[in-house]
């Protein structure tokens, strides 16, 4: 049985500044560091022999502490539509991809098609601390936090990775929850060493954890995105139990001390409950809660989950509600339904395979 002291480290997911402590250890010098960069990020190798620029006698001392970090998924379901879940082990076979938690769930990443677009949902955490009663994450309790290696494997493992055009933190977990790791993923994303995207191809959402989200407002220039779905605190307090740590109003207060008119993008997710959330009342509501900020508001048809009783709203009735903020001055938008048929929900996947006894990680 291993120990954790067998398990190798991934490079995948270092940054240069780490990347350079490895150097330093297998006895190279510092410009050795951009060399490994290139061959993760640009080169996307497999395996350290592939790093031919390091002297052999180095490459065989990283083989025995350091791996790639690369793991292809162990499931994915396939949507008429185009849309793809895959699901990855949290484990492999000598690294492990989580910080802390137990583990023993698997997480999934969301390929969805459009056009010229190909957008990618990656998870962040296993499982997930929030409780928002309508997310099937949720319902799994939380699990452990993603390693940077374990975030950027979604994305270099899957067949489409070097077609991606946008990247969305919205899969399982709270990306402000695991916020060293998800900013390290990030430095890898846009840093000219790495792969060198546009912070404004990224959009990380949150539930509104201001003390971590401070971090990110002021450490990226990634789009951001807050889940709102009710501008009542109450009612949003029964949705999302955070509404007691992290008030929406408060949210919204502390997002006007920064600029997204012209640096990035803010946007506002609400999913529309029939006769819950989905009247006019709501939508001036939510007008009025967004007053002085530059934001757009994402409407979001439901993707049923067991045990949650509230149904989506119908499409009249959610493009009532988006007329009337776009007659308050708030722009808004349906977001198109996709990969329903394989239920594309975050969580669901995971779930299945952990009620079947079929999860990888367990042995």
């Amino acid at each position: 049985m291993e120990t954790k002291d067998s398990i190798r480290r991934p490079l995948l997911g270092m940054t240069l500044s780490e990347l350079e402590s490895v150097a330093a250890e297998a006895g190279l010098r510092k410009f050795a560091a951009k060399q490994m960069a290139r061959r993760l990020y640009v080169n996307r190798v497999e395996s350290i022999d592939e790093m031919t620029e390091l002297p052999k006698p180095a490459r065989e001392w990283l083989n025995e502490h350091y791996c790639i970090g690369l793991q292809a998924p162990v499931k994915e379901s396939r949507s008429k539509d185009g849309t793809v879940k895959y699901l990855f082990a949290t484990r492999g076979k000598d690294f492990d991809f989580l910080t802390s938690g137990r583990g023993g769930r698997d997480v999934e990443a969301v390929y969805i098609p459009d056009r010229d677009r190909a957008t990618l949902c990656v998870s962040s955490q296993a499982g997930c601390r929030m409780g928002c009663k309508f997310c099937m994450t949720g319902r799994q309790g939380f699990h452990g936090n993603l390693t940077a290696a374990g975030i950027l494997n979604q994305i270099f493992a899957i067949p489409e990775s070097r077609s991606l055009t946008n990247l969305v933190f919205m899969g399982m977990g709270e990306p402000m929850d695991n916020i060293d790791e998800v900013l390290k993923a990030l430095e890898v994303l846009t840093a000219p060493w790495g792969l060198a995207w546009s912070p404004k191809r990224i959009t990380v959402s949150s539930i509104g954890k201001l003390d971590t989200l401070r971090r990110l407002l002021d450490e990226t220039k990634v789009h951001v995105a807050i889940s709102v779905h009710s501008p009542y605190p109450k009612e949003r307090e029964e949705l999302m139990p955070v509404e007691k740590a992290f008030p929406v109003t408060r949210v919204m207060d502390f997002l006007k001390k920064y600029d997204f008119a012209h640096q990035r993008r803010l946007s506002a997710e609400y999913i529309v409950w029939g006769g819950v959330n989905d009247d006019i009342r709501h939508a001036d509501a939510l007008a009025r809660l967004l007053r002085g900020l530059d934001c757009r508001v994402n409407l979001i048809r439901f993707h049923a989950i067991p045990g949650f009783e509230h149904p989506t709203a119908s499409m009249e009735v959610m493009e009532r509600f988006r007329d009337r903020l776009n007659e308050q001055g708030v722009t808004a938008t349906i977001r198109a339904s996709r990969g329903e048929d394989i239920e594309a929900a975050c969580g669901m996947l995971s779930g299945e395979e952990a009620a079947s006894g079929t999860n990888p990680q367990k042995s």
